[in-house]
Formats: structure tokens, C-alpha cells, sequence
């Protein structure tokens, strides 16, 4: 099979990242996490990863890399607990990057939609392809112009992962209440921190992306009361991020990875946010 050659520089180098931590997490922490997708791809890549590989043995860059797993399996549970009561529901990817996790979720019967910007939707296309349940949208989250390629007549769970942090708090309202009124009986799913967490996480953000200021952008201190005082149409509960959904107790992953989920849990409250749109599906 032909490598696939990825630039430096290059929209197709930015999406590598979370991929090769999700691939990282399959071999570490093999019992908590696996994403054989991942490794399937980065090893059909023609890409240095030795400067990954090196940062691979911290502690921190482990606990990142974990920190993406955890958020993945979190939406996965959520996306497989919506299904439940809505076996022939569609699955959203809002910001989807590279993101395969929905082909792993439902059945043929369970339509996927992944959003994200045309140049990034082009990069997936050529590294990832297209399922065959899959239909890629090219454009952006907050125009709301995608809502109408949707099919949610069997209900519908949208998920965003690692995205509401970098949008206007005015931009995420704007769009919870325009999925209210739109999509009745569905679901959405995003994670998001508290004020020290987006503090912290920005500082990392503004040096890499040269960003001067980042006021504005959402986060909450307490994201079920704040956000419930958006709509009467929906309902609002929330989990902890990395240990809301797993203990972790797991043989692979070690005590400092635990201490650092708890006071990431706590301290920066990083939180798992489930917005169920009040009423019934069209």
C-alpha cells in the first residue's frame, strides 16, 4: 500500500497529533482504552514521528494523551446510551478531525455526520476516506447551515470533542438554542472547564496558535446551573470529565495519572456537559 506523505506545516500535521496520542493510549494503557484505527492510519502515513516519540515518555505528555482517550471513551458512552432508546438515531460529529469513534458506535442503521471546516474535511477524506454510512459536511459549526443536511426524524446525539472551549460564549448559547428548537428529543454532548482550567489550558493554546487574547470564549464554574438558565426546552446534567464515566483502576495506568484525573476533575473543572433538547424528535 502507498504511504500517504505528510508535510510539515500542513492541516494534515495539526490532525496527527490527537492521532498519534489515541494510538499512544491503545499500547499504554491496552485495557483501558483501544483504538486500533488510529495505529492503522499512522502507520500508513510516510511522517517523523520520533519528535512524538520522544515527548511520549513524560509523564505530562502521557497524561495528555490520556486525557483524549478519556474524552473519547466519555462520548462514546454517551453517544451508545443515547442509542439505546433511539436504535435508528443519527451520530454528529461536530468538529470531527480525524475522529472515528462514531463507526465503532450503533449499526448500519445509525447515519453519521461529520462537520468541520473544508480544508480539514478534505485532509480526513484523503487520510481516513468515507464509511459508508458517513456523510461529511465542509463548513462551520456556528454558520448553523449544516442543521439543515441533517436527518434526525429517528432522533439524533451530537457530540463535540476538545471544540466549545475556542468559541464566544454568545456563539455556544446561539447554537443550544437553535438545536433546541430544531432537533427536540435529541442530544448534545461537549466537555468544557471551569475559569483556572481554561486559564491554564489557554496559556498553552495563545503561544501555540500566536493568539493575542482569549477573552470571551466559553467556560463555567458550574455548567448545569448556568446553561439551564438558557431554555426552558432543555435539560442539563453533567459528569466529571476523567473519572465521571471510569475509576481508571486499571494495572496500566499509574498513581500520578490518577492524582492528576482528580485534581483535573476538581481543581480545573473539566466536565463532560449532556444537553438533552427537551420534547419529541421530528
Amino acid at each position: 500500500m502507498e504511504r500517504i506523505r505528510i508535510e510539515k506545516g500542513t492541516v494534515q500535521e495539526t490532525l496527527l497529533i490527537p492521532l498519534y496520542a489515541r494510538r499512544l493510549c491503545s499500547v499504554r494503557f491496552a485495557s483501558l482504552y483501544h483504538d486500533p484505527a488510529a495505529a492503522e492510519v499512522c502507520d500508513r502515513l510516510d511522517y517523523d514521528f520520533s519528535e512524538l516519540d520522544k515527548k511520549s515518555n513524560s509523564t505530562a505528555y502521557e497524561f495528555g494523551a490520556l486525557e483524549g482517550a478519556m474524552r473519547q471513551l466519555d462520548m462514546m458512552w454517551e453517544i451508545n446510551d443515547y442509542l439505546k432508546d433511539h436504535p435508528k438515531a443519527s451520530i454528529v460529529c461536530l468538529g470531527c478531525g480525524l475522529d472515528q469513534d462514531p463507526r465503532r458506535c450503533g449499526g448500519k442503521e445509525n447515519k453519521i455526520y461529520n462537520l468541520d471546516f473544508p480544508d480539514t474535511i478534505e485532509a480526513r477524506e484523503q487520510l481516513i476516506g468515507v464509511d459508508e454510512r458517513e456523510t461529511n459536511i465542509p463548513g462551520d459549526i456556528n454558520s448553523l447551515e449544516w442543521m439543515d443536511r441533517i436527518d434526525a426524524s429517528g432522533g439524533a446525539i451530537f457530540y463535540a470533542a476538545g471544540v466549545i472551549h475556542y468559541f464566544k460564549k454568545e456563539d455556544v448559547k446561539k447554537l443550544v438554542l437553535s438545536m433546541a428548537g430544531r432537533f427536540p428529543g435529541s442530544r448534545l454532548v461537549f466537555d468544557c472547564v471551569n475559569e483556572r482550567g481554561f486559564k491554564m489550558m489557554m496559556k498553552l493554546v495563545l503561544k501555540t496558535w500566536d493568539m493575542n487574547e482569549a477573552s470571551g470564549y466559553f467556560r463555567t464554574n458550574d455548567p448545569e446551573k448556568e446553561l439551564s438558565l438558557w431554555s426552558e426546552r432543555i435539560k442539563v446534567s453533567v459528569r466529571d470529565y476523567m473519572l465521571g464515566y471510569y475509576d481508571m483502576k486499571n494495572p496500566e495506568v499509574k498513581g500520578i495519572h490518577r492524582f492528576m484525573a482528580k485534581i483535573a476533575d476538581k481543581w480545573m473543572g473539566m466536565k463532560i456537559v449532556n444537553i438533552q433538547f427537551e420534547g419529541t424528535s421530528l
